[in-house]
């Protein structure tokens, strides 16, 4: 079971504790191999597996400018990281305050005397502190003052892929979501809250959706994606659009993610819903009417069936 603590909440004593430290967002399999070695090493001297995070993204508060649309939102990192069985999370609220500290003093300050860290595992390109100014040969230094060990983690790949949170953003960005699922070593999700839509899908179209009002997670291209549907923990097989409904003109232009389950008729508005992309079908497009648009519709159906028969997803 894994045990989320603040600084402040954070036990006095932690029996030998081995630790990673970083944004880990998208918890892809980069950020696995971490947590393995982490693990691992916990697991040889008798100790506590730990993995310190910050929220909101550092980026956030230094240059809000420039923050991109997250991969993986709070909640889910912190699930991520409980069903990977990891001891600890340290959740640091990320302020201009910390941003000032030095790598050394943030070294000394947290890791030595707040965690009592006796080896720390970090990724090849791992750099921390005030300006990002501290780097591995930095930890490898204060390591031998005092007392604990530096291990450092190659670039995972896969194929002749990079797997980082960078490479994941640009896939999803063009709609290449089995591609991603490579890089995760799962499924990407989204999630949030079924909200009330136009009252056209079932009525108009012969096929209800459910809207999805999303708390987190970056979305993926705009187009048609064979999904699974998680309702109150229940997979659904189904098929969710995203974009802007070019078939009705809608004046507002807003983003819409609408998604039909194959099997379930129940009204699930005002339930949080988690969406699983498996699979791109197609772009989205203007259809002269509704008749076309609903004739479409039936054929994604039938390609999300077959995809489904001979992926042997169950559900």
């Amino acid at each position: 079971m894994t045990h989320i603590y603040t600084p402040d909440t954070l036990p006095e004593k932690i029996k030998n504790p081995v630790a990673t430290i970083g944004n880990f967002d998208g918890v892809h399999k980069g950020h696995q191999a971490l947590f393995r070695k982490v693990i691992e090493r916990a697991s040889d001297i008798d100790g506590t597996s730990v993995v310190i995070t910050f929220d909101p993204h550092p980026i956030k508060v230094m240059t809000p400018s420039r923050l991109k649309p997250l991969i993986t939102g709070l909640e889910q990192k912190q699930e991520l990281v409980a069903d990977f069985g990891l001891d600890i999370l340290l959740l640091i609220q990320f302020t201009l305050e910390l941003a000032a500290i030095s790598a050394r003093e943030f070294v000394k300050d947290l890791l030595v005397d707040r965690v009592g860290v006796k080896e720390i595992v970090v990724g090849y390109d791992y750099v921390f502190g005030h300006n990002r100014t501290g780097n591995i040969e930095i930890l490898q230094e204060m390591g031998r003052a005092f007392d604990f060990t530096v291990h450092q983690i190659g670039p995972v790949f896969v194929g002749k892929t990079l797997v980082s949170s960078t490479s994941i953003r640009n896939l999803l960005l063009e709609g290449k979501v089995s591609e991603v699922n490579h890089l995760l070593g799962r499924q990407y999700q989204i999630q949030g809250e079924v909200m009330r839509g136009r009252s056209r899908g079932e009525s108009l179209l012969g096929y209800a959706t459910a809207n999805l009002q999303p708390a987190d997670g970056l979305i993926p291209k705009r187009g048609v994606y064979i999904v699974l549907v998680e309702v109150a923990g229940t997979p659904y097989q189904g098929l969710t659009n995203i974009g802007f409904n070019p078939t009705f003109k809608d004046k507002d232009q807003n983003l819409s993610i609408e998604t039909h389950i194959l099997s379930l008729s129940r009204n699930i508005v005002k339930k949080k819903i988690r969406i699983n992309f498996l699979a791109r079908l197609r772009d989205e497009i203007a259809f002269a009417g509704p008749e076309e648009l609903s004739q479409q519709i039936s054929r994604d159906i039938k390609a999300a069936q077959e995809f489904f028969q001979t992926a042997k997803i169950s559900t």
